[in-house]
Order: C-alpha cells, then structure tokens, then sequence
C-alpha cells in the first residue's frame, strides 16, 4: 500500500460560519499540525471576502451544501446560530463526516439526543466547543479537585457579566451560563439534579439578558451562576469552596488566572456543652499555580484531531454537551415559572 503524501495525512475540516468564532477556529485548523481548513461558508459575500485576503489557497462558498457533501473534507466544525446547529450537525453526520460543534449542542435536548445516536451509529467523533474546558486554568481547577486538594467541594460561585454582545436567537443563560455548566460539568465529581432559575428581559421582544441559576446536587453542594448582558464592566471571576482549600478563577487576570487559598473553617464541638459547636476560621497561605500556555482553541483542535485518528471519545463529547443542554433546558422553564424549581 503506498505511503499517503502529507497533504493526504492532513486532517480537512470544513468551517461552517465565518462571523464571531468561526475566524478562530479556520486559525487554529489552518495552523495546527496534521489539520488543514479545506473550505469555509459563510452567507456574506464580505466575510468570504476575507476569507480569501487572508487564505486564498481555502475554497469558499455561500452553501453550506458544498462543504457536506465534499468528498475531500473530512471534518466540518458549526460556528452558526444556535437555532441552526441540529439541521446542520445531523446533515454533517449524515454525510460520514466527523462533527465539531459550536456551544450549545442544539437548541432542545431531544435534537442533542438524536445527533448523538447519529454520530454513534456512524461510528463518527461528535465533539461540542466547550472552549473552557480546554484552558489551562479549568484543567488545574480539576487537577485539585481529584487529586482532593480542595478536600469536600461546597459550593461553586461564579459572574460571568458584560455589556452585550446581545444574541438573536438565544438569551444571556444560553450565552453565558454555558460555559460554567460545561466547566461543573468536567471539573466536578457530582452530577446535575436540580435548578432554579430566574430572569429579566429589559429590550423589548427579546429573550432574558440577566439571569441567576441555582443548581442543586445530591451531595451537600451548590452551585450559583450570574450572567448580565447589561453591565458596565466585564467581569469572568469563579469561585470554588473547598472543606480545605478554595480555588479564586479570574480569567480576566493575564498572569495570575487560579489562586489557591488554604483558608477555611474548623468546626468542633465545644468543651463545656457538646451540643454547642464552636467555628474557628483558618487561614493560610495564597500561591498561584503554574498554567499550561497553550491557547484553549489549539489543545481543543489537536484533541479533536487525535478523537478522529484514534478513534477515542472526547473530552466534550456529545453526552456532555446534552448534560449542558438539560440544564439549560429546564432553567429556561424555571424562568417562565418564576424560579420554580426544575428537577432534571
């Protein structure tokens, strides 16, 4: 059998969507080893338009029929409205072609559903763009928790806020809160059970751009997420409570992202009345781990490159882009119900 030429060993993704995200993720196909960006759509002639400035070796076009049913892609990466992602994943899927899908998985669980049976009786690598979970920070946040660092994990606490960008088709929690449910969800031991959740619309007409989520656990653990599509400063700070020690996450700081704090409570049991407990605070030191550099999108494109080649299932595979999606699902029907809580 003759020994394939490197351009027939490279990966070929297609790139369906050139607005936001799509520019990012044609950068890191186009420049991570083994990958290549075959083709990218987009339905503005103005975005394919730099698409050609900047890569004119890449075929373009307005169709995203073209790029499904080219016999030369291997792989097609969805960076469109969330409204559009199970008619486009599941005609992906049905063309043999492997699937990175931009966040959320679909816009109802059942759709998530239905494209992972797809994938799986294809025997096809369906990954969701969970970007977090690839950072450097999120894979230490979890590196302490298994290792039991933190000791028992009481409770995750996160802001997520901005000024915009606002979503046509999605509101603030499809938008924001994604990524802190997608973080719990590979950081964390526990499994979803429960939300609350409630919210406000302040333009007329479209969807929710503040939002609050309480999300319960069997064990004795919280989780509260704040998202704001209206505040004057960008804020990206997450905690997590430890028995032991507590993780501070600020993505916004460019050189100390996690700290580490070995503060706490002891709680004991008083000596003339045992009923009595008596709380004492403890506290320790701060230190900030190193990170690995490497850029989320780059360690995420590399991972999915070797899902496919190795035939092994992701990180952010489908099932946990429909755990994302349950959550969202029910805190959308908690809000209509005024913070009703949601059993999942």
């Amino acid at each position: 059998m003759p020994e394939r030429t490197r351009e027939e060993a490279l990966l070929k993704v297609g790139v369906i969507g050139y607005g936001y995200w799509g520019p990012n993720l044609v950068r890191n196909f186009f420049e991570a080893e083994e990958t290549t960006v075959g083709a990218v759509c987009d339905s503005r002639p103005e975005r394919l338009a730099l698409v050609k400035n900047r890569y004119p070796e890449i075929k373009v076009s307005q169709d995203p029929r073209e790029l499904i049913a080219d016999p030369d892609l291997d792989a097609i990466a969805v960076a469109t409205p969330a409204s559009t992602h199970y008619e486009l994943g599941l005609s992906v899927l049905g063309s043999g072609k492997h699937l990175l899908m931009e966040k959320p998985l679909a816009a109802t669980t059942e759709e998530g559903l239905r494209l992972i049976d797809r994938a799986a009786q294809a025997g096809l690598v369906l990954m969701v763009d969970h970007t977090f979970v690839y950072t450097g920070a999120v894979r230490k946040m979890k590196e302490l928790v298994q290792s039991g660092e933190l000791g028992d994990i009481f409770y995750y606490d996160s802001v997520r806020v901005n000024l915009g960008l606002f979503q046509p088709d999605i509101d603030v929690m499809w938008d924001l809160a994604v990524h802190d449910l997608s973080v719990m969800e590979y950081v964390l031991p526990a499994s979803f059970k429960a939300v609350s959740a409630t919210g406000m619309s302040h333009v007329p007409g479209q969807p929710e751009d503040v939002a609050y989520l309480t999300i319960f656990f069997e064990e004795d653990f919280i989780a509260h997420i704040h998202v704001n599509w209206l505040s004057p400063v960008k804020i990206r700070k997450t905690i997590i409570g430890g028995s032991k020690k507590m993780v501070v996450f600020d993505d916004l700081d460019p050189l100390e992202k996690i700290k580490v704090y070995d503060k706490g409570i002891e709680v004991a049991n008083g000596d003339e009345k045992l009923h009595e407990l008596l709380i004492g605070y403890r506290t320790g030191d701060m230190w900030a781990p190193k990170l690995d550099q490497t850029e989320a999108l780059r360690r995420m494109v590399l991972h999915f490159r070797d899902c496919i080649q190795g035939n092994r299932c992701p990180d952010t595979d489908g099932k946990a882009g429909l755990s994302v999606l349950k959550v969202l699902e029910a805190a959308s029907r908690s809000i209509k119900d005024r913070g009703r809580l949601v059993e999942l």
